[in-house]
């Protein structure tokens, strides 16, 4: 991988803070729905499960491109990557534009997911690669708050609008549609962090999947880590697939403003979690991340039992801080074990069992309200989320990860 030398008009070239600015108008993408579905299901009446199948299908956009073209900016250029995700990125939106009924909706999720997976690792590379000398930790932290604030603003974005504004359903996404044309604007103008010596020309069209290793002597580290960032992205997937529900039909809070502020409280608080590690380390982060989502969950657990909103929020902040501190404990440690050579197959399998997290149970919660109704799924959803976090961070405790 070798920087571009552009010494001629390198100081007139948006740097990572740009970067880090199109990585999030690309993520605000996909939560945009969030605080919407309420509505869509009086329009076009489907079930609690409909939604977080809808939602799921995101899910499986995102694992299908990470195991596929994943790397495929390493190839082929950081830029056309990021143009490429843009482009997918507006097109989800146009299928909510003219949405008309649950195919475009299914569509729209999924090309979402698609754009998703591709920005996730070419944007947090090129945020990174842009860092001038010593500058790298800043970027670093730029990456993980684009990502998280970028989720976060999504449903703030879309519940501001819809609540306010005319045209609920239209004017969230013709706002991003604007966002992403300007972040295309300037994406054009960022350097090219690789040197691409052979256009790579079967590069898009022979998609080869990356070949998710994770060698023997990294699972004792991988699977509690893995396993953590599963239990972390159920909860973001609670709040992203069916928080608004919960707060609509449970608390009865009917203002879609209120109901995105809770959601992004979720992801300020995860990108919190992460700008912590370089205090608390590894060794204390991995578990300690885990027990403080135990405590969040417990918090949402009691917000349904007793039907609270501010214990809903104190969950959402403390849930959010324990995922983001031990999936970037967990990210560290699993990278810093996998030899060079597998390193990219063990961190993308990472991935995907965080992307299972934050579909599977969510998907589990749905088909629970069929028998349990909303309020006993959430119940049920805390309670066996809490259990597998709280059993992850006591064999932590006991065989915490050996330091690099």
């Amino acid at each position: 991988m070798h920087r571009q030398m552009d010494h001629g008009h390198g100081h007139r070239r948006p740097g990572y803070p740009m970067a880090a600015a199109v990585f999030a108008v690309g993520m605000a993408g996909t939560t945009l729905p969030t605080p919407l579905y309420g509505l869509y299901r009086a329009q076009l009446g489907f079930s609690e499960l409909m939604v977080t199948i809808v939602f799921a299908v995101y899910a499986l956009g995102v694992i299908a491109t990470l195991l596929l073209v994943g790397n495929v900016s390493d190839e082929v250029g950081r830029r056309p990557v990021l143009l490429c995700a843009l482009g997918l990125s507006a097109a989800s939106a146009l299928c909510f534009v003219f949405e008309g009924g649950l195919p475009a909706l299914f569509a729209g999720r999924l090309l979402s997911g698609f754009a998703a997976g591709l920005l996730s690792g070419a944007a947090t590379v090129t945020v990174m690669e842009l860092a001038p000398p010593g500058r790298e930790a800043r970027a670093g932290l730029a990456a993980t708050a684009a990502n998280m604030g970028g989720l976060g603003c999504g449903p703030l974005l879309a519940g501001v609008l819809a609540q306010y504004a005319p045209w609920p359903l239209r004017l969230p996404f013709l706002v991003h549609l604007a966002l992403v044309a300007a972040a295309g604007v300037v994406t054009w103008f960022l350097p090219e962090t690789v040197a691409v010596t052979k256009r790579a020309r079967p590069g898009w069209g022979t998609p080869r999947p990356r070949g998710l290793t994770v060698p023997p002597r990294v699972r004792g580290v991988f699977v509690p880590s893995a396993l953590a960032a599963f239990a972390g992205f159920a909860l973001l997937g609670l709040f992203t697939a069916v928080a608004p529900s919960f707060m609509a039909q449970t608390l009865g809070v009917r203002d879609l403003a209120v109901s995105g502020a809770v959601v992004f409280s979720v992801f300020l608080a995860s990108t919190v979690g992460q700008s912590l590690l370089g205090r608390v380390g590894v060794r204390a982060a991995l578990p300690g991340g885990c027990f403080v989502l135990v405590a969040g969950l417990a918090l949402v657990g009691a917000s349904l039992a007793v039907r609270s909103l501010p214990l809903l929020v104190a969950g959402a902040l403390c849930g959010g801080l324990g995922q983001g501190l031990a999936f970037r404990a967990g990210m560290t440690a699993v990278s810093g074990a996998a030899p060079p050579e597998h390193r990219g197959g063990t961190v993308s399998a990472f991935f995907v069992v965080a992307y299972l997290g934050i579909s599977l149970p969510v998907v589990g919660v749905g088909a629970l309200t069929l028998w349990l109704g909303l309020r006993g799924a959430g119940m049920v959803f805390t309670v066996v989320v809490l259990v597998l976090a709280a059993g992850v961070g006591l064999y932590l405790l006991r065989r915490p990860p050996a330091p690099r």
